[in-house]
């Protein structure tokens, strides 16, 4: 049992650090400070966003963890690591492609106040880019 909490304890840090590079790369593509634009300003389409990215980046962990339990820990652990850092990468990469082309600048209708419907397609980019690597993941 003892081993069970030291995988979910470590597991739990690796993936809370992914969710936090996450964050930090929705910040880099997003203009102002996204914490500030989502608690002070009360951006609705910052906080979709950034809770897509976050499911997303949860079902990239979840399935890595998933798939390669019965892997040794730390081969797990790494795999978990590897495809975090892949799933936040191509969340970005899938903003800046959907940013080249629809018009006016993505970044700045996610941190508007007002509702912008673009704030709901790039949450749905950022969940489609992770499904498709969980579906490269599983077996």
């Amino acid at each position: 049992m003892l081993e069970s909490i030291g995988y979910a304890v470590a597991y739990t840090g690796v993936g809370i650090a992914l969710l936090t590079l996450g964050f930090f790369a929705l910040d880099l593509l997003t203009p102002g400070h996204l914490g500030r634009q989502i608690h002070e300003q009360r951006s609705i389409n910052a906080g979709l966003v950034l809770a897509a990215g976050f499911l997303g980046q949860g079902a990239i962990i979840f399935a890595s963890i998933w798939t390669n339990a019965t892997s040794a820990f730390g081969e797990a652990l790494l795999y978990t690591v590897v495809f975090g850092v892949l799933g936040v990468l191509l969340q970005a990469a899938a903003f800046v492609v959907l940013d080249l082309i629809t018009p006016g600048k993505l970044g700045s209708h996610v941190t508007e106040v007002a509702f912008h419907p673009a704030s709901l397609v790039l949450a749905a980019v950022q969940l489609a880019v992770a499904l498709i690597i969980v579906a490269s993941i599983w077996p």
